[in-house]
């Protein structure tokens, strides 16, 4: 395909955590970068050197870098950003709704507005994870239809999944290979070629669109069903008087042995939604469907805990720490709160929350009482659940809840000795 010039003009198609992230370091790395956000808030942020992303090491400096350098600059136009760009990364958020269904309407909308201002001999590298053949037969198509040009000989069409991890996505971006797969031979070798001067990392090309879209959506799989299968163990554990933390750490001294951790439910943007990318393809039997299942269940069996040593949950305080999906990030996607706080309200109990990442007016907005550790309410909890075990946390003395009864620690993280002695019943999730 014949191209215009080298590649240097970059259009993030984007602006969240990681779409900030990875316009940051490909401008700290010698392109001239352009974000695209529908978000005014973001994209103001952007062109004053800020990041509106917390909590990630190094990337408030590289925004502030990149700005004063003119690298770095933010527009809530795509088609502005895209209209003089090289090379177009999208990384817009494709989800699931209430059924379990794919939502596109992020996607979609970004997708119309490449369509209408790509240019011939631009490279586009979708990074959000999607449907295995999305790239390719939604994507890449409304932009063939919306452009009048052809994937492949107009212009480069690739993708390669972000694979980075909340609280460490600048590290991530250098030292995670990166994989790929592109429409044919020149797209590929494009895209391998451009990941390696924009970030600096090792890259693994694949066969084809298809392969590189399937990984990605593979990994979280893997994760979802072994996370299923420990839980599963620690509730068995827990019936026949076992110590689930070390069976984990015994039977993990073999090296062909990888137990994860067992919890009180799984959340995120990635493991409770990305399975159904294949579930609503066709894999609606085995593994895959029973780990959301089990994994989804867990809230359940947690409450069911609850219950057994409080008995009718009907007026009883019950506090819950953490509202994030894990510990120390602010993002409640599909966090295993919302079940737990769902879950109680019905049963009739008196839902207290605390999270340190989160204001008071943030919390209350899902309709439960925010609490403040330091507040006189704390001594008349009946029962806490160690949901997210946000650093803040480790200080904490559970004293404060003179009435408490139970402490469910959702995450197996909490000293039992100590709880004990206190006079509280501990709850682990396969520690008793």
């Amino acid at each position: 395909m014949e191209r215009r010039r080298e590649d240097k003009q970059v259009a993030v198609v984007g602006l969240g955590k990681i779409g900030l992230a990875l316009a940051a370091v490909i401008a700290e790395n010698g392109f001239d970068v352009i974000g695209a956000d529908i978000n005014p808030h973001v994209v103001s942020l952007v062109n004053e050197g800020t990041s509106h992303v917390k909590n990630e090491p190094g990337l408030d400096e590289l925004v502030k870098k990149n700005h004063q350098n003119k690298r770095l600059r933010a527009t809530y136009k795509t088609v502005e950003a895209v209209k003089d760009a090289d090379v177009i990364i999208v990384i817009v958020p494709v989800l699931i709704d209430d059924n379990h269904q794919t939502d596109y309407r992020y996607m979609d909308l970004a997708v119309n507005e490449i369509g209408k201002s790509i240019q011939k001999g631009a490279l586009v590298i979708f990074e959000t994870t999607v449907p295995v053949g999305d790239t390719r037969n939604r994507f890449g198509k409304k932009i063939e239809e919306l452009s009048g040009l052809v994937a492949g000989q107009d212009f480069d069409l690739a993708y390669s999944p972000e694979r980075v991890y909340s609280n460490r996505i600048v590290e991530d971006l250098a030292n995670y290979p990166k994989v790929m797969g592109a429409i044919n031979e020149g797209g590929l070798q494009r895209t391998v070629s451009f990941y390696h001067k924009a970030l600096k990392c090792e890259t693994m090309s694949v066969s084809s669109l298809e392969t590189a879209e399937f990984s990605k959506v593979a990994e979280c799989v893997y994760r979802d069903v072994n996370i299923a299968l420990v839980n599963e163990l620690a509730k068995f554990a827990s019936e026949k008087g076992v110590l689930i933390n070390e069976v984990i750490e015994a039977s993990n001294s073999q090296p062909f042995s990888h137990l994860h951790k067992p919890g009180i439910g799984v959340g995120g943007h990635c493991i409770p939604i990305y399975p159904f990318f294949f579930i609503n393809k066709g894999l609606e039997k085995g593994l895959t469907t029973l780990a959301r299942e089990i994994n989804d269940s867990m809230s359940h069996y947690g409450i069911g805990r609850l219950e057994h040593e409080l008995g009718i949950l009907t007026g009883k305080n019950i506090l819950i720490l953490g509202l994030s999906f894990r510990e120390n990030v602010k993002e409640v996607t599909k966090s295993t709160a919302l079940l737990l706080m769902e879950q109680l309200v019905q049963k009739g109990a008196n839902v207290f929350v605390n999270d340190p990442q989160f204001s008071k007016e943030e919390i209350a907005r899902f309709a439960v009482t925010p609490l403040s550790l330091s507040d006189e309410s704390v001594k008349k909890i009946d029962g806490v659940i160690v949901q997210a075990f946000h650093q803040q946390y480790e200080g904490l003395d559970f004293a404060i809840f003179s009435r408490c009864k139970v402490v469910l620690d959702g995450r197996n993280v909490l000293n039992k000795e100590k709880i004990s002695s206190l006079g509280m019943k501990y709850l682990g999730i396969g520690i008793e």
